[in-house]
């Protein structure tokens, strides 16, 4: 989720959530730690310290993202089960892989389309082998039998993966999965009757180039993926990578690929890909004379950990969150927020490798949020601006060592690719380990001031993912923490919150050309006039994947009565529509109220811009997955504030059909949450469970 605009105001008070655990609670004799291979038993704990992912999602079809994927370090677990406090009822359920050996471990949960098909499958990520696909059966009600299980590689590799993330990288209307991996390929960390001699540890503190080999998989959108195998090779593909985020920062419809290291700079990726061959090339920013080194973009030597989009100076373009360990007593490497430049067009530099942004985040209050690990920016209380989460902490014990880090981090690097050599963190060490996570929200200077302790959400736990996401539907964002070594929680938003537009987003399920099958319903659009309950206009033959035919989507949900939908052709500014788009402007009639539900999937990727009275322009995208093991539901909320006009909003999208052709609308809402089909005929209000 990317935020946009809105203008600051004054600290919050409203914020209010309330805890409900997901998984089963903290028990005694509970595993702290992993098994190690002996060559890292010096710093056990340290290895022992990632592991926990939650995501957002909806396991059957219905589009509300009321399910939820935690991955549990504590029994190496990958469960979904039902959001709490939510109407869904089945009894929670484990993903395993056949064959899965006991010095592997997994890392993360990613859901995402695979095979196009109108549910939603999983691809689960490891330490010790490469990722599993597990497919969902459509049709058949939750539990592990309703997912396949396929592996992503002819056969299982040794990967130690440590973020995924999803997009559709080359254009070609499917999506491609990428991921980054932290020790070196082959290297089997969590093997304790391994040699001594197979541990390795980063050749340098602060330019380490020689850990996992980060990859890149090319959908064929039937679920299989082919491997992308020079992605990297221009743009130096090893690092110690633990996040990933994925935005299209020049406005081309392609995300580009902002790589986060620990050990070493960061990579911004520009993306200059074409259907079926992946292109990246590198950009960098600029170090003014004023400017420490490590506040350049692609430049920094710090510890990185987690990546959001947020906009921060008002200007309708995404700019860079990124988490260090911005420890006080420790490892002080201060957070970073890398904000565009005024009236310098981003797409402008960033194709001749000029990364036109600058660090603020000390100005802003963003420089100091610890030891912190995923970053997520959204709006919680529907002011028009974003909040921005960090989860934090390092290693939980009771005997702190963050001095002998502070020494350590000042040897040589000559000496630290030995594990050996590392000072100890074993059991009941503490580097950290009661930082509380930071929730963050604008006052009225423009500063980020944390609110953590009086919004509820401050607990003193080490977490490391956060997933947004409005589960109970009731217009205010909730978020799920998955924390290292203990029970995690879902917080439910109890806050005060303004009107908002929300937009769920989908495509029509099929692949380019294919048949989406059981789907039905004639498609009628508008061009001028306001959408009534007859809704105006003439029947339109109907587009399956890019081919005129038989409607492909029954839209079953009535057009808001009296909201305007013009066809206004390309978006006025260009800036949301992408280079080369069709524009559609259309809302597209109801179909038979006895249609079948349409089956969709989410439209990542997808751009919205809704335009407020006061001439503020909220912007976000639909790339759910992203930052450190957390992926939020694939849903687009904006606030309107508190002085909100009523009545229906503006709003502009741009998106890819399954063939990749671009396409763009301009429409008009009512505040509330739309569940809008993105077809190529254009844009349908699909009736709500």
């Amino acid at each position: 989720m990317g935020a946009s605009g809105g203008e600051p105001r004054g600290t919050a008070t409203g914020f209010s959530f309330v805890a409900a655990p997901l998984g089963p609670p903290d028990r005694p004799g509970d595993r702290r730690l992993r098994p190690v291979a002996p060559g890292y038993e010096n710093v056990r704990a340290w290895v022992s310290a990632t592991g926990a992912a939650v995501a957002l999602f909806d396991v059957d079809g219905e589009i509300v993202s009321d399910d939820v994927c935690l991955v549990d370090p504590r029994h190496d677990t990958v469960t979904v089960s039902p959001a709490p406090g939510t109407r869904r009822s089945y009894r929670p359920f484990t993903l395993a892989a056949p064959g899965r050996g006991p010095h592997e471990a997994p890392m993360g949960c990613l859901p995402a389309d695979l095979d196009q098909d109108g549910a939603q499958d999983l691809v689960v990520y490891y330490w010790g082998r490469s990722p599993s696909l597990f497919t969902r059966v459509p049709g058949t009600p939750p539990s592990g039998a309703a997912f396949r299980h396929r592996d992503l590689t002819r056969k299982p590799e040794i990967w130690n993966t440590a973020a995924a993330a999803a997009g559709d990288f080359d254009g070609d209307g499917r999506l491609d999965l990428v991921f980054g991996n932290y020790f070196p390929d082959g290297v089997r960390v969590l093997d304790d009757s391994r040699d001594r001699g197979d541990a390795v540890m980063p050749g340098s503190l602060s330019n380490a180039g020689d850990g996992g080999l980060d990859r890149l998989y090319l959908g064929r959108g039937d679920g299989a993926f082919d491997a992308a195998a020079e992605a990297f090779d221009e743009v130096g593909g090893t690092g110690w990578t633990l996040a990933l985020g994925v935005q299209d920062l020049d406005g081309d419809g392609r995300p580009e690929l902002y790589v986060v290291n620990d050990f070493g700079p960061d990579r911004l990726l520009v993306n200059e890909s074409e259907p079926g061959e992946i292109r990246f090339r590198q950009a960098s920013g600029t170090r003014y004379p004023t400017t420490p080194r490590s506040a350049v973009l692609g430049e920094d030597s710090f510890r990185g950990r987690g990546v959001a989009f947020t906009d921060l100076n008002a200007d309708g373009a995404p700019d860079v969150l990124v988490g260090n360990t911005s420890e006080p007593g420790g490892a002080y490497e201060r957070g970073l927020a890398f904000v565009s430049r005024p009236d310098e067009p981003v797409a402008d530099g960033l194709h001749d490798g000029e990364a036109p942004y600058d660090d603020h985040a000390e100005e802003l209050g963003l420089s100091r949020a610890g030891w912190s690990w995923d970053v997520k920016a959204a709006d919680f209380d529907n002011d028009g601006g974003d909040e921005v989460m960090y989860a934090t902490g390092f290693v939980r014990g009771g005997t702190d060592r963050l001095a002998r880090l502070r020494e350590a981090a000042m040897s040589n690097d000559l000496a630290v690719s030995d594990p050996a050599l590392w000072p100890g963190v074993r059991a009941g060490d503490d580097l950290a380990g009661h930082d509380a996570n930071g929730f963050l929200t604008r006052d009225a200077q423009g500063r980020y001031v944390d609110v953590a302790g009086p919004a509820g959400v401050g607990a003193d736990t080490v977490s490391r993912a956060f997933a947004v996401g409005d589960v109970d539907d009731d217009g205010r964002l909730d978020f799920a923490v998955a924390n290292q070594w203990a029970a995690s929680a879902l917080y439910r938003n109890h806050g005060v919150t303004a009107p908002f537009v929300g937009l769920r987003l989908r495509l029509p399920a099929g692949r380019c050309g294919g048949v989406t099958g059981g789907i039905t319903g004639t498609a009628t659009s508008t061009t001028t006039g306001a959408v009534t309950d007859g809704v105006p206009g003439t029947a339109t033959s109907a587009v399956t994947n890019g081919a005129p035919g038989t409607a492909t989507g029954a839209v079953t949900g009535a057009v808001t009565g009296g909201v305007p939908s013009t066809a206004t052709g390309a978006v006025a500014d260009g800036s949301s529509a992408f280079p080369g788009s069709s524009s559609t402007g259309r809302l597209v009639r109801p179909g038979p109220a006895s249609a079948r539900p349409p089956l969709t999937r989410p439209a990542v990727g997808a751009a919205a811009r809704v335009r407020l009275p006061g001439g503020v322009t909220l912007a976000r995208q639909l790339y759910p997955s992203g930052g450190h093991n957390g992926v939020s539901a694939p849903e687009l909320l904006f606030g309107l504030g508190d002085d909100a006009e009523g009545g229906p909003v503006p709003v502009e999208l741009s998106w890819r059909d399954a063939c990749g052709v671009p396409r763009a609308a301009s429409i008009s809402l009512e505040p509330g949450w739309h569940h809008l089909l993105l077809t190529d005929g254009g844009v349908a209000e699909m009736e709500r469970p």
